[in-house]
């Protein structure tokens, strides 16, 4: 069973506006060493345990393409610490970096930040922000040994209890884009409907 309070308790979360560009950051603590975290981000044979299926030329110059997700263009890499990547489009610009933290963890950082947002103001972070809550919870279970060796992503997502998690993540980034002022409440709570509806369809504002 997942802790569904602890898991999203273990993000803070951050939205910002320049102009019309919305970035989206999200820090996350993991029990694992920044080389072994770094490369349960990037090689692609792990990467479809926790996430999903990866092809490309991965490397700086190169592109990505997630099945059935986005791709893009890879820009920067500094191994193991960061790198910064297209994600859907020239300008949505995606970065991870990663740092030790107390012990043997290491401190995760994304920041996603999207020129061309698909919602006014800050209220666009909720068409991404769930989603990594999911990609940085399925990253955690990977990494402290938590998920099954014959877990399917896929078939995680559509669980209920993963569902339930989604509708308490939107619910957390209204809070954040809230807080940040970065957009009317009449244009956040109609983009926190189309967030709901695609995330945790059967739940209600």
């Amino acid at each position: 069973m997942i802790d569904i309070l602890e898991h999203l308790n273990a993000v803070q979360r951050e939205v910002s506006r320049t102009g019309e560009t919305v970035t989206v950051l999200m820090r996350r603590t993991y029990q694992a060493e920044p080389a072994e975290v770094w490369h349960a981000l990037t090689d692609p044979e792990r990467m479809k345990r926790w996430f999903m299926p990866v092809t490309g030329d991965l490397e700086v110059g190169g592109s990505f393409q997630l099945e059935g997700n986005a791709g893009g263009e890879i820009l920067e890499c500094e191994p193991p610490k960061r790198f910064k990547v297209t994600f859907g489009g020239p300008t949505s610009l995606l970065e991870l970096r990663l740092r030790p933290g107390a012990g043997s963890s290491t401190e995760l950082e994304l920041e996603h930040s999207m020129a061309e947002a698909p919602a006014p103001g800050g209220s666009g972070a909720l068409w991404v922000g769930p989603g990594w809550d999911g990609g940085l919870l399925g990253l955690d279970l990977y990494v402290t040994g938590e998920l099954p060796a014959d877990a399917d992503p896929v078939e995680m997502a559509n669980s209920d209890e993963v569902i339930s998690y989604n509708e308490q993540s939107v619910r957390a980034w209204i809070e954040a884009i809230r807080a940040s002022g970065t957009t009317s409440e009449e244009d956040l709570m109609s983009a926190a409907k189309v967030a709901m509806s695609q995330y945790a369809p059967d739940a209600e504002l």
